[in-house]
Protein backbone atom coordinates (compact mmCIF):
# COMPACT_ATOMS: atom_id res chain seq x y z
CA UNK A 1 0.00 0.00 0.00
CA UNK A 2 1.20 3.48 -1.22
CA UNK A 3 0.66 5.99 1.90
CA UNK A 4 0.22 9.77 1.53
CA UNK A 5 0.82 10.92 5.18
CA UNK A 6 0.79 14.51 5.94
CA UNK A 7 2.39 16.19 8.69
CA UNK A 8 3.64 19.54 8.67
CA UNK A 9 6.53 19.33 11.54
CA UNK A 10 7.78 16.51 10.45
CA UNK A 11 11.24 15.41 12.44
CA UNK A 12 13.82 12.81 12.69
CA UNK A 13 15.56 12.36 15.78
CA UNK A 14 18.57 14.28 14.44
CA UNK A 15 16.15 17.18 14.78
CA UNK A 16 14.71 19.04 17.57
CA UNK A 17 11.00 18.12 18.14
CA UNK A 18 8.70 15.43 18.43
CA UNK A 19 9.47 12.30 16.09
CA UNK A 20 5.73 10.16 15.96
CA UNK A 21 5.41 10.65 12.13
CA UNK A 22 9.04 9.55 11.96
CA UNK A 23 8.24 6.38 14.22
CA UNK A 24 5.06 5.37 12.92
CA UNK A 25 5.91 5.88 9.47
CA UNK A 26 9.24 3.69 9.98
CA UNK A 27 6.70 1.21 11.17
CA UNK A 28 4.53 1.17 8.01
CA UNK A 29 8.31 0.85 5.76
CA UNK A 30 8.96 -2.22 7.93
CA UNK A 31 5.41 -3.30 7.06
CA UNK A 32 5.96 -3.80 3.73
CA UNK A 33 4.20 -0.45 2.68
CA UNK A 34 5.48 3.01 0.62
CA UNK A 35 5.26 6.02 2.53
CA UNK A 36 5.40 9.89 1.04
CA UNK A 37 6.24 12.47 4.04
CA UNK A 38 4.36 15.65 2.86
CA UNK A 39 6.10 18.48 5.06
CA UNK A 40 7.40 21.61 5.38
CA UNK A 41 10.95 23.02 6.76
CA UNK A 42 10.71 23.03 10.72
CA UNK A 43 13.49 25.45 11.27
CA UNK A 44 14.91 22.45 13.81
CA UNK A 45 17.34 20.98 11.43
CA UNK A 46 17.68 20.02 7.59
CA UNK A 47 16.97 16.96 6.19
CA UNK A 48 18.93 15.24 3.42
CA UNK A 49 16.84 16.00 0.75
CA UNK A 50 18.43 17.20 -2.88
CA UNK A 51 18.51 20.11 -3.86
CA UNK A 52 19.47 23.63 -1.77
CA UNK A 53 17.49 24.79 0.92
CA UNK A 54 16.58 27.89 -0.85
CA UNK A 55 14.44 25.84 -3.48
CA UNK A 56 10.60 25.91 -3.62
CA UNK A 57 10.14 21.75 -3.19
CA UNK A 58 12.98 19.62 -2.30
CA UNK A 59 12.87 15.43 -2.47
CA UNK A 60 14.31 12.56 -1.33
CA UNK A 61 14.67 9.86 1.10
CA UNK A 62 14.61 9.37 4.80
CA UNK A 63 15.05 6.15 6.54
CA UNK A 64 13.12 4.49 3.84
CA UNK A 65 10.45 7.51 3.96
CA UNK A 66 9.94 9.01 0.78
CA UNK A 67 10.15 13.00 1.76
CA UNK A 68 8.23 16.04 -0.07
CA UNK A 69 8.98 19.16 1.94
CA UNK A 70 7.98 22.79 0.73
CA UNK A 71 9.94 26.07 1.96
CA UNK A 72 7.53 27.10 4.31
CA UNK A 73 9.39 27.98 7.11
CA UNK A 74 7.39 28.04 10.44
CA UNK A 75 8.64 29.80 13.78
CA UNK A 76 6.04 30.19 17.37
CA UNK A 77 8.08 33.31 17.24
CA UNK A 78 5.64 34.45 14.42
CA UNK A 79 2.58 36.46 14.91
CA UNK A 80 -0.74 34.44 14.48
CA UNK A 81 -1.84 35.85 11.04
CA UNK A 82 1.30 34.97 10.29
CA UNK A 83 1.43 31.56 11.25
CA UNK A 84 -2.26 31.20 9.44
CA UNK A 85 -1.13 32.23 6.00
CA UNK A 86 1.66 29.40 6.59
CA UNK A 87 -0.93 26.72 7.86
CA UNK A 88 -3.34 27.54 4.55
CA UNK A 89 0.27 27.81 1.87
CA UNK A 90 0.91 24.37 3.33
CA UNK A 91 -2.32 23.54 2.86
CA UNK A 92 -2.86 24.29 -0.53
CA UNK A 93 0.67 22.57 -1.77
CA UNK A 94 -0.80 19.55 0.05
CA UNK A 95 -3.72 19.37 -2.17
CA UNK A 96 -2.21 19.61 -5.15
CA UNK A 97 -0.35 16.85 -4.17
CA UNK A 98 -3.17 14.68 -3.19
CA UNK A 99 -4.92 15.43 -6.45
CA UNK A 100 -1.62 14.62 -8.54
CA UNK A 101 0.24 11.61 -6.74
CA UNK A 102 -0.71 8.09 -7.43
CA UNK A 103 -1.38 6.73 -3.54
CA UNK A 104 -3.76 3.91 -1.73
CA UNK A 105 -4.62 5.90 1.16
CA UNK A 106 -4.06 9.50 2.86
CA UNK A 107 -2.95 9.97 6.22
CA UNK A 108 -2.77 13.65 8.03
CA UNK A 109 -2.39 14.14 11.39
CA UNK A 110 -2.87 17.97 13.09
CA UNK A 111 -1.57 20.00 14.36
CA UNK A 112 -2.87 22.51 12.51
CA UNK A 113 -6.50 21.71 11.90
CA UNK A 114 -5.69 22.82 8.48
CA UNK A 115 -3.53 19.51 7.86
CA UNK A 116 -6.41 17.91 7.13
CA UNK A 117 -7.44 19.66 4.10
CA UNK A 118 -5.72 17.56 1.16
CA UNK A 119 -6.96 14.39 2.81
CA UNK A 120 -10.78 16.25 2.51
CA UNK A 121 -9.79 17.11 -1.32
CA UNK A 122 -8.58 13.63 -1.78
CA UNK A 123 -11.36 11.58 -0.77
CA UNK A 124 -14.38 13.65 -2.26
CA UNK A 125 -12.57 14.25 -5.72
CA UNK A 126 -10.30 11.04 -5.73
CA UNK A 127 -12.30 8.46 -3.62
CA UNK A 128 -9.24 7.67 -1.32
CA UNK A 129 -9.62 6.78 2.21
CA UNK A 130 -8.71 9.16 4.73
CA UNK A 131 -7.79 8.74 7.91
CA UNK A 132 -7.42 11.59 10.05
CA UNK A 133 -5.12 12.26 13.33
CA UNK A 134 -5.69 14.38 16.05
CA UNK A 135 -3.23 15.93 18.07
CA UNK A 136 -5.50 18.74 19.42
CA UNK A 137 -9.32 19.56 19.15
CA UNK A 138 -10.49 22.69 17.44
CA UNK A 139 -11.80 25.09 18.15
CA UNK A 140 -12.30 24.29 21.38
CA UNK A 141 -8.69 24.77 22.47
CA UNK A 142 -7.94 27.72 21.40
CA UNK A 143 -11.16 29.16 22.31
CA UNK A 144 -10.39 27.95 25.93
CA UNK A 145 -6.83 29.41 26.04
CA UNK A 146 -7.90 32.89 25.03
CA UNK A 147 -5.85 32.48 21.74
CA UNK A 148 -9.05 33.04 19.40
CA UNK A 149 -11.73 35.30 20.42
CA UNK A 150 -12.87 36.16 16.70
CA UNK A 151 -16.42 34.47 16.28
CA UNK A 152 -16.30 34.37 12.83
CA UNK A 153 -12.38 32.41 13.15
CA UNK A 154 -14.29 30.41 16.00
CA UNK A 155 -16.94 29.23 13.39
CA UNK A 156 -14.80 28.41 10.34
CA UNK A 157 -12.90 26.36 12.87
CA UNK A 158 -15.28 24.21 13.76
CA UNK A 159 -16.71 23.92 9.93
CA UNK A 160 -13.54 23.13 9.00
CA UNK A 161 -13.30 20.40 11.73
CA UNK A 162 -16.56 19.07 11.43
CA UNK A 163 -15.87 19.04 7.39
CA UNK A 164 -12.80 17.22 8.25
CA UNK A 165 -13.96 14.34 10.35
CA UNK A 166 -16.75 13.43 7.91
CA UNK A 167 -14.43 13.17 5.36
CA UNK A 168 -12.41 10.83 7.07
CA UNK A 169 -13.43 6.88 7.06
CA UNK A 170 -11.83 6.78 10.57
CA UNK A 171 -9.61 8.65 12.86
CA UNK A 172 -6.65 8.43 15.46
CA UNK A 173 -6.53 10.52 18.75
CA UNK A 174 -3.97 11.21 20.87
CA UNK A 175 -5.81 11.52 24.81
CA UNK A 176 -8.90 10.19 26.12
CA UNK A 177 -10.60 13.38 26.12
CA UNK A 178 -9.67 13.70 22.60
CA UNK A 179 -11.30 10.50 21.45
CA UNK A 180 -14.66 11.80 23.29
CA UNK A 181 -14.26 15.21 21.76
CA UNK A 182 -13.94 13.28 18.14
CA UNK A 183 -17.08 10.84 18.93
CA UNK A 184 -19.22 13.90 19.85
CA UNK A 185 -18.52 15.36 16.14
CA UNK A 186 -18.60 12.20 13.96
CA UNK A 187 -20.77 9.97 12.65
CA UNK A 188 -22.07 6.70 14.02
CA UNK A 189 -20.07 3.58 14.16
CA UNK A 190 -16.82 5.66 13.00
CA UNK A 191 -13.71 4.05 13.92
CA UNK A 192 -12.21 5.82 16.32
CA UNK A 193 -8.73 4.48 18.11
CA UNK A 194 -6.66 5.88 20.64
CA UNK A 195 -3.12 6.09 20.14
CA UNK A 196 -1.11 8.31 22.72
CA UNK A 197 2.21 9.33 22.17
CA UNK A 198 4.87 6.93 23.17
CA UNK A 199 8.28 5.84 24.89
CA UNK A 200 11.41 4.94 22.66
CA UNK A 201 12.43 2.53 25.09
CA UNK A 202 16.04 2.04 23.65
CA UNK A 203 16.74 5.96 22.89
CA UNK A 204 15.86 7.10 26.56
CA UNK A 205 17.04 5.19 29.13
CA UNK A 206 18.35 5.62 32.80
CA UNK A 207 21.60 7.20 33.30
CA UNK A 208 23.93 7.81 35.32
CA UNK A 209 23.77 11.45 37.24
CA UNK A 210 27.59 11.65 36.28
CA UNK A 211 27.11 12.07 32.89
CA UNK A 212 24.60 15.07 32.99
CA UNK A 213 25.60 18.30 30.32
CA UNK A 214 24.31 21.06 31.83
CA UNK A 215 26.46 24.47 32.24
CA UNK A 216 25.93 26.00 35.57
CA UNK A 217 24.90 22.82 37.25
CA UNK A 218 26.40 22.01 39.82
CA UNK A 219 27.77 18.29 40.93
CA UNK A 220 25.24 18.28 43.69
CA UNK A 221 21.96 20.09 42.85
CA UNK A 222 18.59 18.24 42.43
CA UNK A 223 17.92 18.85 38.67
CA UNK A 224 14.21 18.85 37.69
CA UNK A 225 14.12 19.40 34.12
CA UNK A 226 11.54 20.53 31.61
CA UNK A 227 11.67 20.34 27.85
CA UNK A 228 9.81 21.21 24.86
CA UNK A 229 7.87 24.40 23.80
CA UNK A 230 8.20 27.69 25.71
CA UNK A 231 4.65 29.07 24.46
CA UNK A 232 1.24 30.49 26.01
CA UNK A 233 0.26 26.78 27.01
CA UNK A 234 2.63 25.66 28.99
CA UNK A 235 2.26 27.67 31.38
CA UNK A 236 6.08 27.80 32.54
CA UNK A 237 5.37 31.20 35.11
CA UNK A 238 4.37 28.61 37.62
CA UNK A 239 7.84 27.06 37.37
CA UNK A 240 9.31 30.44 37.91
CA UNK A 241 6.80 30.96 40.85
CA UNK A 242 7.92 27.91 42.49
CA UNK A 243 11.63 28.79 42.39
CA UNK A 244 10.84 31.80 43.69
CA UNK A 245 9.35 29.79 47.04
CA UNK A 246 12.70 27.61 46.47
CA UNK A 247 15.08 30.75 47.45
CA UNK A 248 13.18 31.84 50.00
CA UNK A 249 13.50 28.91 51.83
CA UNK A 250 17.02 28.78 51.10
CA UNK A 251 16.78 25.37 48.78
CA UNK A 252 19.49 26.91 46.33
CA UNK A 253 20.80 23.03 45.96
CA UNK A 254 17.54 22.27 43.76
CA UNK A 255 18.27 23.65 39.87
CA UNK A 256 15.73 23.82 37.35
CA UNK A 257 16.36 23.36 33.54
CA UNK A 258 14.45 24.53 31.07
CA UNK A 259 14.79 23.14 27.29
CA UNK A 260 13.69 24.18 24.44
CA UNK A 261 12.31 27.37 22.87
CA UNK A 262 8.96 29.55 22.51
CA UNK A 263 7.37 32.97 22.07
CA UNK A 264 7.03 33.06 25.44
CA UNK A 265 10.71 31.94 26.46
CA UNK A 266 12.86 35.72 26.28
CA UNK A 267 10.36 36.94 28.68
CA UNK A 268 10.49 33.86 31.04
CA UNK A 269 15.11 34.42 31.24
CA UNK A 270 14.32 38.76 31.47
CA UNK A 271 11.97 37.49 34.59
CA UNK A 272 13.82 35.01 35.87
CA UNK A 273 17.10 37.21 35.32
CA UNK A 274 15.40 40.18 37.20
CA UNK A 275 14.12 38.25 39.74
CA UNK A 276 17.66 36.75 40.88
CA UNK A 277 15.58 33.46 40.17
CA UNK A 278 19.69 31.47 40.07
CA UNK A 279 18.20 28.54 40.08
CA UNK A 280 16.50 28.75 36.71
CA UNK A 281 18.79 27.85 33.91
CA UNK A 282 17.55 27.87 30.16
CA UNK A 283 19.47 25.77 27.34
CA UNK A 284 18.70 25.92 23.63
CA UNK A 285 16.49 22.96 22.12
CA UNK A 286 18.87 19.57 21.54
CA UNK A 287 17.89 16.80 18.51
CA UNK A 288 16.50 13.64 20.54
CA UNK A 289 19.93 11.75 19.78
CA UNK A 290 21.38 14.36 22.46
CA UNK A 291 18.55 15.62 24.79
CA UNK A 292 17.78 11.56 25.64
CA UNK A 293 21.52 11.66 27.53
CA UNK A 294 20.39 15.15 29.38
CA UNK A 295 17.28 13.96 30.15
CA UNK A 296 18.38 10.60 31.62
CA UNK A 297 20.49 12.08 33.87
CA UNK A 298 19.04 14.55 35.52
CA UNK A 299 16.73 13.88 38.73
CA UNK A 300 12.88 15.14 37.81
CA UNK A 301 11.06 15.31 34.74
CA UNK A 302 8.47 18.35 35.17
CA UNK A 303 4.98 18.14 33.28
CA UNK A 304 3.77 21.61 33.16
CA UNK A 305 0.81 23.16 31.61
CA UNK A 306 -1.30 26.04 31.39
CA UNK A 307 -4.57 25.69 33.90
CA UNK A 308 -7.07 24.69 31.27
CA UNK A 309 -9.77 22.30 31.55
CA UNK A 310 -9.21 21.57 27.97
CA UNK A 311 -5.64 19.99 28.53
CA UNK A 312 -6.75 17.99 31.16
CA UNK A 313 -7.74 14.70 28.98
CA UNK A 314 -7.01 16.59 25.81
CA UNK A 315 -3.27 16.48 25.63
CA UNK A 316 -0.33 13.70 25.31
CA UNK A 317 2.80 15.65 25.41
CA UNK A 318 6.09 13.53 24.30
CA UNK A 319 7.91 15.22 27.62
CA UNK A 320 5.69 13.12 29.80
CA UNK A 321 6.73 9.53 27.83
CA UNK A 322 10.65 10.64 27.44
CA UNK A 323 10.27 11.48 31.29
CA UNK A 324 9.13 8.08 31.95
CA UNK A 325 11.29 5.92 29.75
CA UNK A 326 14.02 7.42 31.25
CA UNK A 327 13.14 6.24 34.77
CA UNK A 328 12.81 9.67 36.18
CA UNK A 329 10.08 10.39 38.70
CA UNK A 330 7.20 13.06 37.39
CA UNK A 331 5.59 16.29 39.11
CA UNK A 332 2.70 17.36 37.34
CA UNK A 333 0.97 20.30 37.78
CA UNK A 334 -2.96 20.08 36.58
CA UNK A 335 -5.13 17.37 36.56
CA UNK A 336 -6.36 15.03 34.21
CA UNK A 337 -5.56 11.71 32.91
CA UNK A 338 -1.40 11.93 33.26
CA UNK A 339 -1.92 13.03 36.98
CA UNK A 340 -4.55 9.89 37.47
CA UNK A 341 -1.47 7.87 36.14
CA UNK A 342 1.24 9.16 38.25
CA UNK A 343 -0.80 8.66 41.25
CA UNK A 344 -2.24 5.42 40.55
CA UNK A 345 1.43 4.15 39.28
CA UNK A 346 3.11 6.29 42.18
CA UNK A 347 5.88 7.20 39.85
CA UNK A 348 5.80 10.61 40.54
CA UNK A 349 3.97 13.55 42.63
CA UNK A 350 0.72 15.79 41.23
CA UNK A 351 0.40 18.46 42.65
CA UNK A 352 -2.54 21.59 42.73
CA UNK A 353 -2.28 23.92 39.40
CA UNK A 354 -1.11 27.63 40.45
CA UNK A 355 -0.08 26.93 43.75
CA UNK A 356 3.77 27.70 44.23
CA UNK A 357 4.39 26.27 47.84
CA UNK A 358 2.34 23.01 46.97
CA UNK A 359 5.28 22.82 43.79
CA UNK A 360 8.31 23.64 45.56
CA UNK A 361 6.94 21.15 48.55
CA UNK A 362 6.93 18.14 45.76
CA UNK A 363 9.78 19.78 44.54
CA UNK A 364 12.10 19.25 48.19
CA UNK A 365 10.46 16.23 49.01
CA UNK A 366 11.92 14.67 46.13
CA UNK A 367 15.22 16.45 46.62
CA UNK A 368 15.77 15.62 50.01
CA UNK A 369 14.64 11.62 49.37
CA UNK A 370 16.86 9.70 46.72
CA UNK A 371 15.10 6.79 47.76
CA UNK A 372 11.60 7.93 46.86
CA UNK A 373 13.27 9.37 43.83
CA UNK A 374 14.45 5.73 42.78
CA UNK A 375 11.36 4.25 43.75
CA UNK A 376 9.27 6.73 41.88
CA UNK A 377 11.89 6.49 38.79
CA UNK A 378 12.01 2.55 38.75
CA UNK A 379 7.86 2.55 38.52
CA UNK A 380 7.62 5.07 36.12
CA UNK A 381 10.35 2.96 33.55
CA UNK A 382 7.83 0.09 34.50
CA UNK A 383 4.40 1.92 32.87
CA UNK A 384 6.88 3.06 30.29
CA UNK A 385 7.61 -0.85 29.18
CA UNK A 386 4.25 -1.87 30.33
CA UNK A 387 1.63 0.21 28.61
CA UNK A 388 4.12 2.84 26.57
CA UNK A 389 6.48 1.14 24.09
CA UNK A 390 6.67 3.08 21.10
CA UNK A 391 6.88 -0.58 19.52
CA UNK A 392 3.60 -1.76 20.49
CA UNK A 393 2.00 1.76 19.93
CA UNK A 394 3.49 1.56 16.12
CA UNK A 395 2.75 -1.66 15.48
CA UNK A 396 -1.19 -1.00 16.79
CA UNK A 397 -1.02 2.25 14.49
CA UNK A 398 0.28 0.19 11.09
CA UNK A 399 -2.70 -2.50 11.80
CA UNK A 400 -5.25 0.54 11.99
CA UNK A 401 -4.27 2.09 8.79
CA UNK A 402 -4.08 -1.02 7.08
CA UNK A 403 -7.35 -2.20 8.15
CA UNK A 404 -8.43 1.42 6.86
CA UNK A 405 -6.79 1.24 3.54
CA UNK A 406 -8.65 -2.20 2.46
Amino acid sequence: MHILYFHQYFNTPSAAGGTRSYEMARKLVERGHRVTMVCARSGKGELPLSGSSGDEVRTGTVDGISVVQFNLQYSNYMSLPQRTRIFFRYAWNSVKVALGKDYDLVFATSTPLTAGIPGIFARWLRGKPFVFEVRDLWPELPRAMGVVKNPVVLAGMSLLEWATYHSASACIALAPGIKEGIARRSPNGWRIAMIPNGCDLELFQPGRRGELDLPGVNPGDCVAVFTGAHGIANGLDAVLDAARVLLERGRSDIALAFIGDGKLKPHLMNQARSEGLNNCRFFDPMPKDRLNRVVSCCDVGMMILDDVPAFYYGTSPNKFFDYISSGLPVINNYPGWLADMIQTHKCGLAVSPRDPEAFADALCRLADDPGLRREYGKNARRLAEQAFSREKLSTKFANFLEMNGR
